[in-house]
């Protein structure tokens, strides 16, 4: 599957950039604005090392209004280039991010999560006034409220042991060989996120072949990820020597196979396949009895590919919903089927089905 890819780092202020790109041009937006952390002054260790904190220029602020002022210009400006089905993620502490998300929604964007990332080998809180600072704080927004936005819910899932993939992410911060040195062994950059965790925010989120924004790219994660999984990435830093290490960084990402890439369909864009379809297959057979998982409610399967509970003869939704007293079932993963003295959803007979339609080209 041959996608053309474009990664590039752009230097100038990320409004200003923006304001140059086309409108709706972009799938996905993954934003690590200045937190704007107020550090008044140094802080030291118990044995009164220095920490190397965040103090840049690029996150001091006047005030919560000129904070404010920033984060409504750059959140237009990104929402000008989003398409209308795309999706944004904004990354904060608590120090910004409920202001962020305030005016996330004022702007018209849906909030679809708020992601936690709890990380494993926080920064200790040294001077023992507060409760450990362990986390960081993830908003992932649609454009609107009826945006038709990515979700790989199934990979999502299947990757995490067949359970749904949770809002509270465990993930250790950005160490080790991943963190960028400059020649003297010192940070490249102060707040550079880790790989893993921009991995599961554009595995989850994208598609192979979208076009992903990071309008703070700082060191590049977001464009080395996007690179190394088949997406193009647009990174905007106004900082040149980030951007110039940020560049170096991504030449050397190779992006995986296709094999590697390639990408199931979901359930919703599978091919619709009929009960009765089953039922002409001869995947079950006209007489054969549906319970739900427990097997305390019954159906039987009719010739005709519809099923009845007692008198009343209907689709496997309709009926599934009637057996419960519901207003509606998914008949699909409601009903089981007996296999071998197991319960099995009949789900997994459309799945066989399916996957006999896509060996034969269907």
């Amino acid at each position: 599957m041959d996608i053309p890819l474009s990664h590039e780092i752009i230097v100038g202020d990320c409004v200003a950039e923006m304001a140059r790109m086309p409108a709706a041009s972009v799938d996905l937006i993954f934003a690590d604005p200045p937190y704007n952390l107020q550090l008044s002054g140094a802080l030291h260790r118990p044995d009164d090392s220095l920490v190397d904190a965040v103090d840049d220029d690029w996150d001091r602020f006047a005030s919560f209004e000129a904070y404010d002022a920033f984060t409504r210009a750059w959140l237009l400006a990104a929402r000008r280039v989003l398409k209308p089905n795309g999706a944004m993620w904004v990354i904060g502490s608590y120090h910004n991010i409920f202001r962020v998300g305030a005016i996330l929604q004022d702007l018209g964007f849906w909030i679809l999560n708020d992601v936690v990332w709890r990380k494993n080998n926080p920064m200790p809180n040294f001077r023992g006034r507060r409760f450990t600072n362990a986390h960081e704080t993830m908003i992932w927004a649609a454009r609107s409220a009826d945006a038709k936005y990515t979700f790989n819910y199934e990979a999502m899932k299947a990757g995490n042991d067949d359970l749904q993939m949770r809002s509270d992410w465990l993930l250790p911060i950005c160490t080790g060989g991943e963190r960028l040195k400059d020649a003297d062994g010192r940070k490249v950059h102060p707040t550079q996120k880790p790989e893993a965790l921009l991995a599961r925010v554009l595995m989850s989120s994208t598609r192979r072949g979208d076009v992903i924004l990071d309008p703070f790219s700082g060191s590049g994660t977001t464009a080395a990820v996007a690179k190394r999984f088949g997406r193009s990435a647009i990174g905007i830093e106004r900082d040149r020597t980030y951007a110039a290490a940020a560049r170096e960084r991504i030449a050397g990402i190779e992006t995986l196979s296709d094999e590697v890439l390639s990408e199931s369909p979901t359930k919703r864009e599978a091919p619709r396949v009929a009960f009765g379809v089953l039922v002409e297959q001869g995947l079950i057979a006209p007489g054969a009895r549906l319970t739900d998982h427990k097997g305390n409610l019954e159906a039987v399967v009719r010739a005709d590919g519809t099923v009845a509970a007692g008198n009343v003869v209907g689709s496997i939704h309709k009926i599934g919903a009637l057996v419960q007293n519901a207003t509606a079932c998914n008949g699909w993963t409601f009903w089981h089927y007996d296999k071998a003295g197991r319960r099995v959803p009949i789900d997994e007979l459309r799945t066989q089905v399916r996957s006999q339609m896509a060996a034969d080209g269907a």
